[in-house]
């Protein structure tokens, strides 16, 4: 590896005690808070399926946020770059995990459907490189073995 590393520190705390601990499955909120010092706590739980408080993130709709978050500032730094305004951008970001018989799962998928406006709409035949090129950079979709799609749509 050459170049820079970077470390990351953040505390998970569970906070689900319901007053018997894990004395069964059923016993236990999947609450939990997600912190780090100087910033917003995050108020986490499991999805829904596996008994999770659908109010609270959970470890999956992160997952997803966090490729498309990646995505968006590689496009933003990129577009800064190259002199390409852009003047609004949103993404409806979508992933699908597959459950095996054993109770664990995987991500096979997940696609990114950023819509991004721009103050010269004739650079949108740069914009499509610049998907493609942040698409290459992504610290965090080169760190996953599924398949990360990005699918932009016109503003």
């Amino acid at each position: 590896m050459t170049g820079k590393t970077h470390h990351y520190e953040l505390d998970i705390t569970w906070t689900g005690n319901t007053g018997t601990g894990t004395s069964g499955y059923r016993d236990y909120a999947r609450a939990h808070e997600i912190s780090a010092d100087g910033k917003p706590t995050i108020a986490g739980s499991a999805d829904p399926s596996f008994r999770g408080d659908p109010a609270r993130w959970n470890p999956e709709e992160l997952l997803v946020a966090s490729l498309a978050q990646c995505h968006m500032l590689w496009v933003l730094s990129l577009c800064a770059q190259a002199g390409v305004t852009v003047t609004g951008y949103a993404d409806h970001p979508s992933g699908t995990m597959a459950q095996t018989s054993d109770g664990s799962g995987y991500f096979t998928e997940v696609t990114l459907r950023p819509v991004v406006q721009l103050a010269d709409p004739a650079q949108a035949v740069a914009l499509a490189d610049i998907h493609h090129r942040a698409h290459q950079l992504c610290f965090i979709a080169n760190s996953v073995n599924f398949e990360v799609r990005c699918e932009p749509a016109d503003a």
